[in-house]
Formats: C-alpha cells, sequence, structure tokens
C-alpha cells in the first residue's frame, strides 16, 4: 500500500502512466461527431478534382478577347456535374454554372454580371476587361491526391466531418468509448424518492457522476450501491471489474473503521499507484489498475470532492484513453482575493463573469464544507490554486475546471 502523500503533479503524471488506448471501431459518418479519428486520412483525389468555374456567366478563350472579340455565339450550356463540353471557335462561348468543370478549349470566365445575353448571344458590358484564367478553381490547387487533411487523434466536428466525406470517407476507425462502472458505497445513503430516516442522508454521488460522464459522451455506464459489508463489496466490485474498463467508486476510502474499499481491491489484485494527494477537497483520493488494465478510482464520500476529483482527474483520464487532444487549461483571473492556509492545492468552486474588457472573471463561491453539494448549484467549475502560496490577490490567473462544456 502506497501511504505517503503525493502531490496534485505526481497523482496526474502516475495516472497518465498508466493509460492506454480504447479499443478502435468503425464508425459511420453519420454519427462520428465528437469522436476520435484513429487514422490518417488522404485525400482521394486533387482538390478541387478538376478547374472548377467559381461564376455564373459564360466561359470562353482569352486569345479571342485579347484580339477585340467582345460578342460571342452561345455554343451550349455547361451545367456542374455533367462532362466538359469542348468550346468549337473562337467567336463562341458556352454558359456555365457555379462548379461546374471547366470546358476544353476555354481559360477565361466572364461573370453574368458582366455580359448581356439576347438572341443566342452574349455581349461583354462597357469597360469589361476579362484577365486569363479568371473565376477558374485551378485542379489541385487546394490540395493534391493523398495529401494528409486529418491525423489520426483528431476531435471530429462539422469542419472534420465535411473534410471527410469531400475525402470519400463513409466511415472511418474512431476511439471506442470504454465501459464504466459506477459504484457507491455507505449503509447511511438513501436513494431520492425513498422513505428516509433523520440520521441517513441521500444519495447523490452517482447521480452527479454519471451526468457529468453523459455530458462528456461516456454513455456505456452501470451503477450499483453496496453496503458497508466487504463479502458483498468485494463480490460485486470484483464483478464490476470483470464488466468495465474503469471503475468509479465513491465512499469507503478514508482511514474510518468501515472504509473497506482500499483493502478490498487490494485483495481482489488492484495494484495502487497513489492514495492521499495533497489537494483540498479531495485529499483521501485513490487510483489504481486493475490485473487487465483496467482504471480504478476510489474517490472520497463527500460530495464536493467526488465532483472535483470526477473532473479533475477521471474525465481527462477518460479524454486521453480515447487519444483526445489535452490542449492547455482554459485560464481565468479572481475577481476577488482569497486566503487559504494549508500547504495543499486548493480546488475552489467560482461562478463566472466577464469583466468590462472581456477577461473572464472567477468569483470564489467556497463551500461551507466538502459536503456541501448544494453550494455548486449555479456555479461554472472550479479553479486550482497552488499549494506554494496561501494568498491570492484579486487578478490572480489560475486554470480553470468547467463543470458543463464552454457555449
Amino acid at each position: 500500500m502506497v501511504e505517503s502523500m503525493i502531490s496534485v503533479e505526481q497523482a496526474d503524471a502516475l495516472i497518465a502512466q498508466q493509460i492506454k488506448p480504447t479499443r478502435t471501431i468503425d464508425c459511420a459518418l453519420e454519427n462520428v461527431a465528437g469522436e476520435v479519428l484513429r487514422i490518417d486520412v488522404r485525400t482521394e483525389r486533387d482538390e478541387p478534382p478538376f478547374d472548377r468555374v467559381m461564376m455564373d456567366g459564360i466561359a470562353t478563350r482569352h486569345d479571342a478577347l485579347a484580339k477585340g472579340q467582345r460578342r460571342f455565339v452561345v455554343q451550349a450550356l455547361q451545367a456542374a456535374g455533367a462532362p466538359p463540353q469542348t468550346l468549337k471557335r473562337d467567336d463562341a462561348c458556352i454558359e456555365i454554372m457555379t462548379g461546374a468543370v471547366l470546358p476544353i478549349g476555354c481559360d477565361c470566365i466572364i461573370p453574368v454580371e458582366d455580359i448581356e445575353i439576347s438572341a443566342g448571344h452574349a455581349a461583354l458590358r462597357d469597360g469589361v476587361a476579362p484577365k486569363a484564367g479568371q473565376f477558374i478553381h485551378r485542379r489541385g490547387s487546394d490540395r493534391s491526391r493523398g495529401t494528409r487533411v486529418l491525423a489520426a487523434g483528431t476531435l471530429l466536428g462539422a469542419a472534420e466531418i465535411a473534410a471527410l466525406a469531400a475525402s470519400g470517407q463513409a466511415s472511418v476507425p474512431v476511439a471506442g468509448r470504454p465501459g464504466i462502472s459506477v459504484i457507491s458505497t455507505g449503509d447511511e445513503l438513501v436513494d431520492p424518492g425513498q422513505p428516509i430516516e433523520s440520521y441517513q442522508v441521500r444519495r447523490s454521488n452517482p447521480y452527479g457522476i454519471v451526468a457529468a460522464l453523459s455530458i462528456a459522451g461516456f454513455t456505456d455506464t452501470r451503477s450499483a450501491h453496496l453496503p458497508d459489508e466487504p463479502a458483498v463489496m468485494r463480490r460485486e466490485i470484483e464483478a464490476h471489474l470483470s464488466q468495465s474498463e474503469v471503475i468509479i467508486l465513491s465512499g469507503g476510502v478514508s482511514m474510518g473503521k468501515h472504509d473497506h474499499v482500499p483493502a478490498i481491491l487490494d485483495a481482489i489484485g488492484v495494484k495502487v499507484h497513489f492514495h492521499r494527494v495533497a489537494e483540498r477537497p479531495g485529499k483521501p483520493l485513490w487510483f489504481g489498475t486493475g490485473t487487465d488494465g483496467q482504471l480504478v478510482f476510489a474517490l472520497p464520500g463527500n460530495p464536493v470532492a467526488v465532483l472535483v476529483c470526477l473532473y479533475r482527474y477521471v474525465l481527462p483520464a477518460l479524454e486521453r484513453m480515447l487519444g483526445r487532444p489535452s490542449g492547455l487549461a482554459e485560464r481565468v483571473e479572481l475577481a476577488a482575493a482569497v486566503e487559504f492556509a494549508p500547504s495543499l492545492t486548493w480546488f475552489l468552486p467560482v461562478t463566472l463573469r466577464p469583466s468590462g474588457d472581456g477577461t473572464l472573471l472567477a468569483q470564489p463561491n467556497p463551500p461551507n464544507t466538502s459536503g456541501d453539494v448544494m453550494s455548486l448549484a449555479g456555479t461554472d467549475g472550479f479553479v486550482e490554486l497552488t499549494a506554494e502560496q496561501t494568498r491570492f490577490p484579486a487578478g490572480y490567473v489560475a486554470p480553470l475546471f468547467r463543470w458543463r462544456p464552454r457555449a
């Protein structure tokens, strides 16, 4: 058992060392929004794949224009999606549509606003001086065939999915979402809607955890509540360990006589990597791995600590399993000064508001205790304040962890 308390940065590093990519699944293009690409994708053809007309109007030869030709016989109409026609004479033109292939023998597009068409002829308006090659999107000028357009690890949004479609991909390999078990422990917990005694408390942690997972796109979850009975806990946790790639427990992880979780995890072969982090709330946080590489997070039972640890450690770990780019944490300025005496990293709930110049300010909203989950309602997330100082002035810049995705 690892007993010494470690720093938040050490906890991050130890978790990162144990992360393995999830399985790869093939996903239809219609269903890949928000997924993570597992392969490099390259263009199937030159882009554009032909000399593409950029304006409605007429296509003709610039040599004819240079020789003074201002009126042309309309030979034909070239529509988008039709094979290219061939211009037959210098005094002729082909009426053209935006997106059509450039007709053979043409090298100049004259837009419709610069011409007058009547009685089968197109005449240039006075003062119009077309240039050779104008309004022609040349083949391969965007990308040549085989050019990488998306890299493995890309998070797929609207622009990326449009690029996949343009590259001819009907489906792509993406990161499969892990199966997750959410387990609460404790005889004192009673589900919402059930009769409750004055000495009992509502079971709230799994509801918050599952909601946060769902918002983040992790919907393959199963939930359970276990009594403080070691035999039952061992049997059920072992069963969940065989079914899920990630286990998230809440409660039973501290130092009390009924805090059985660490010993049970040890007994069923889960290797502990750390237990106790120099932070508040969430100091008793426990992390380990199963014999098949399952990630096991045993969170403290207090609901504020549960949500803070979930957003600070568990959700980032799940993102890494998918291969999503981590990027830099969003940073905000404290709207008011705060003090925190213990040499612990402080996770401080905040409400966000813009300043007059548009800077995002974080108004401190500390809970009464780490069990005061009601105080989190209406907050936007929490900031991480370093253990290296005790006073944080207004304007102090800190990393922000949001409860909800940024609108």
